[in-house]
């Protein structure tokens, strides 16, 4: 009879050798049994330059530089910046507006903030205020009269304070008394209480216009705050304000004195210099056995001066 049986399969081993490794192996290297170490290269999807928000609105910045003032190159120029942008770059036109501010370049900062909100974006009232604040600075009162009613409109009751405080410091520069007159009322029947400066330059308007009864009316029912709060060292500090006025009469005595002390060094040093050449011309008119005296004497006091 035909008999099947299962025999176990043989395969040919090869014997393992020993690999012995260098001191100075590095764990990170693959060995290979054929090839030797293997380095590991750097992934693709892992790139080691990255570009931050900052070189980025740097880079923002240069680009609109060398631009006209015209509207169709800046937001030209700004729409190709972010053409490969996969989300709006908020966060690079917000530092690239603060370099702008810093540098006083306040028609870039109004096309800047036009077109980002042309976009949709940075909707807030920060970016209102800066707007605001650079159509104030350069000269163009109507256009920050018609933001100024439109934000107000669309917030009566949630206007923040220092939009009031700005639009009164702009008609205050202007000598516009009625409509700065006008926006002190709002902030009153609002219930929103002034700052001191917005105090202080009300009542100034008052006393040249002399009102006095609505000048002390004003001091009245707005004194000047007790305390002020500083920042020392990081860490809000509450301080009153007749200390902080004691400091400061004390720095300016103090600076002075400095000054005082400084010209009178100057005048006693003029005047030494006056004897001192009196003293010379008497010894040239002298004889000359009398000019070696008095040079000496000259000598002795200018060695100890």
């Amino acid at each position: 009879m035909l008999c099947l049986r299962y025999s176990p399969v043989i395969f040919p081993t090869r014997r393992q050798e020993t690999v012995q490794l260098p001191k100075n192996y590095n764990r990170n290297v693959v060995v290979c049994e054929a090839k030797g170490p293997r380095p590991r290269y750097p992934r693709v999807w892992k790139t080691k330059k990255k570009i931050g928000t900052i070189s980025k609105s740097l880079k923002l910045v240069e680009c609109i530089k060398g631009l006209s003032n015209v509207k169709e190159e800046v937001y030209g120029a700004l729409d190709s910046f972010i053409a490969w942008e996969l989300e709006f770059p908020l966060i690079t036109v917000k530092k690239a507006l603060k370099i702008l501010e810093n540098e006083k370049e306040w028609k870039r900062i109004i096309q800047v903030t036009k077109w980002m909100l042309s976009k949709g974006q940075g909707r807030t009232m920060g970016s209102y205020f800066a707007l605001l604040n650079a159509l104030a600075e350069d000269g163009r009162l109507e256009e920050a009269e018609e933001l100024w009613l439109k934000l107000f409109s669309q917030n009566l009751e949630s206007m923040p304070r220092i939009f009031f405080q700005k639009m009164i410091a702009i008609y205050y520069h202007k000598e516009m008394n009625e409509k700065m007159f006008e926006i002190f009322a709002d902030m009153e029947e609002l219930g929103i209480r002034p700052t001191v400066p917005v105090v202080k330059m009300v009542g100034n308007v008052f006393q040249k216009l002399g009102m006095l009864d609505k000048y002390q009316k004003l001091n009245k029912k707005y004194p000047p705050p007790k305390w002020e709060y500083r920042y020392i060292k990081g860490k809000r500090v509450k301080i009153r304000t007749k200390d902080l006025d004691k400091s400061h009469d004390h720095d300016v005595e103090s600076n002075s004195e400095e000054v005082d002390e400084s010209e009178f060094d100057e005048n006693s040093q003029d005047q030494e210099n006056e004897d001192y050449v009196e003293q010379i011309e008497d010894a040239e008119e002298c004889e000359p056995a009398e000019v070696s005296v008095v040079s000496s004497e000259t000598r002795e006091s200018s060695m100890s001066t």
